[in-house]
């Protein structure tokens, strides 16, 4: 089952080039994940500051191979020195829908 996963990070202020420079080689080597569907950053349209990571995995055993990659941990080490606080993460499931 697809597993959605969407995490908000607030940046302090005149980090945010620090912070998508930090993200690239997270983003770069997430994509190449067998088992990630799509792994993608955005920076929210009303808050310069706010950035929303949006990911997509084949299944729950795609999320714990991501989490326990050295890119991702090496990423989550330099985000929190740029982050104002812990990421705020929603987890979600694919839901069968029936034409």
């Amino acid at each position: 089952m697809s597993v959605k996963i969407v995490a908000f990070v607030s940046v302090k202020p005149g980090q945010e080039d620090r912070f998508v420079a930090a993200a690239q080689p997270c983003i770069a080597a997430s994509r190449a994940e067998p088992g990630v569907l799509y792994y993608d950053l955005w920076r929210e349209a009303d808050g310069e500051r706010r950035f929303v990571f949006d990911e997509l995995y084949v299944d729950d055993a795609a999320v714990q191979a991501h989490m326990a990659s050295d890119h991702f941990k090496a990423f989550g080490l330099a985000a929190r020195d740029l982050a104002t606080a812990r990421p705020a993460i929603t987890i979600a499931y694919a839901v069968a829908v029936s034409d």
